[in-house]
């Protein structure tokens, strides 16, 4: 039988649920899930620009099938978080999306027409804004309020794990066989990450947990985008996020289509510099929450908001392949810190409601609307003055966001035990 382990329903008041036995399978399984999730959440992800960049996509292209794709897919966010609220299917709304995504990937790697590569990206796009709600949802439902931003961070490691695996895995398979190979590691990774989600207790995972509704008496909190109406510091965190993803977002796909074209080799450099990040966050997700209990949530972000000026100049001012490790690790720093802060700041936030996953889907919103416009404006300062212009804008861009941080960071990231209530 498997072994157990006991977890309190994090926070919430004995009175109302008793303390559960969670399976150490459960949480291997969820472990496992993070780790093949890195490749197979996203399809091509990384390489997708710098594979289309070097059969004569131009950037312009490049960035507006990004932010169609991005804006499309946002539409459905918010929806997905209500879903992911409503739902105890959890499970499935991450293996449904999982199978698509790599079928769209395959065929846009087999088949890279105009229409294909439109029409994936778009479904990509849609079908994917289900897996981060569902993913912090069943977590949530896991381990509970207590230990929700330890297991984030958890999360994090082997996420990044796994992306670095998989980025390795890539190197030496194109290398060896060469594209083809691609798909046997698309494949593999797929039928990972659906064995993890299968090897997931449904009786491990408490839903009203899993919707933020451990603390209060079940009654029904906002709802939709009203949760970002009503609280300042969900209005203000996702302003900053917003600000500080237009100008991050594109600086890696376009550090991968500069050095793709210049050395023609775009999945083996796409792996190199995509590996640095990832291997950088990993650093950052076991640093984390380090940070956040020595110096609290608001100093955790501010540091990964002063990362992007500086990774910004950094990118800007050299064209040496060796840039890529400094701005590559600055992009773990910022990216890195900032994914695990978010959804615990919002959970904070939105403590007792029971509308935890549709504001993180807000937040999400917001945030992917500042990255998927970024993409098509970077794509055009590229052919305006070249790569160091858009850079230098993105460095700009990342000083207003830390600005608006600094002006209003009493506002952000409660104390563990708070709820931020304030309204707008």
């Amino acid at each position: 039988m498997a072994s157990t382990i006991n977890i309190s329903s994090a926070g919430v008041s004995p009175g109302n649920t008793p303390q559960r036995l969670l399976s150490n399978r459960s949480l291997m399984a969820l472990a496992l899930l993070n780790f093949f999730l890195a490749d197979a959440r996203d399809g091509l992800g990384p390489f997708l620009d710098a594979f289309l960049a070097t059969r004569g996509w131009s950037s312009v292209n490049l960035g507006l099938i990004a932010t169609v794709g991005g804006l499309i897919g946002l539409l459905a966010t918010p929806l997905c978080g209500a879903l992911v609220d409503g739902t105890r299917w959890k499970r499935a709304l991450i293996a449904v999306p999982v199978i698509v995504v790599t079928a769209a990937a395959l065929i846009t790697l087999i088949e890279p027409t105009v229409a294909i590569v439109w029409i994936g990206q778009i479904g990509t796009a849609v079908v994917g804004a289900v897996i981060g709600p569902a993913l912090a949802g069943l977590t949530l439902g896991l381990v509970g309020e207590r230990l929700f931003s330890q297991q984030i961070a958890r999360n994090e490691v082997w996420n990044h794990s796994g992306n670095l695996v998989s980025l390795v895995a890539v190197f030496l398979v194109v290398s060896m066989i060469g594209q083809n190979g691609m798909i046997w590691l698309m494949v593999a990774t797929a039928f990972g990450a659906l064995a993890a989600i299968a090897a997931i207790d449904p009786n491990d995972i408490d839903h009203k947990v899993a919707r933020g509704l451990g603390e209060d008496d079940g009654e029904p909190g906002p709802s939709g985008l009203k949760v970002l109406l009503t609280n300042r510091g969900l209005i203000l965190l996702a302003v900053i996020l917003l600000i500080f993803h237009f100008g991050n977002a594109p600086m890696s796909r376009l550090i991968a289509q500069q050095f793709a074209i210049e050395l023609d080799s775009p999945f083996r450099t796409t792996a190199i510099i995509t590996g640095i990040s990832q291997l950088s966050m990993v650093g950052v997700a076991l640093a984390a929450p380090l940070l956040i209990r020595r110096f609290g949530l608001a100093a955790t972000l501010a540091i990964g908001l002063a990362a992007l000026p500086i990774r910004g100049l950094l990118a800007a001012s050299f064209d040496g392949f060796w840039i890529v490790y400094p701005t590559q690790v600055l992009d773990g720093v910022g990216a890195g810190l900032l994914g695990i802060v978010t959804p615990v700041a919002v959970e904070r936030m939105l403590k007792g409601t029971g509308r935890f996953n549709v504001g993180f889907a807000a937040v999400m919103t917001v945030q992917g609307i500042g990255a998927s416009l970024s993409n098509v404006v970077a794509g055009w300062l590229v052919s305006v003055g070249g790569y160091s212009l858009s850079h230098i804008v993105a460095a700009g861009v990342a000083v207003i966001a830390f600005a608006v941080f600094f002006a209003f960071r009493k506002e952000l990231a409660p104390d563990e035990g708070k709820a931020s209530a304030k309204p707008a």
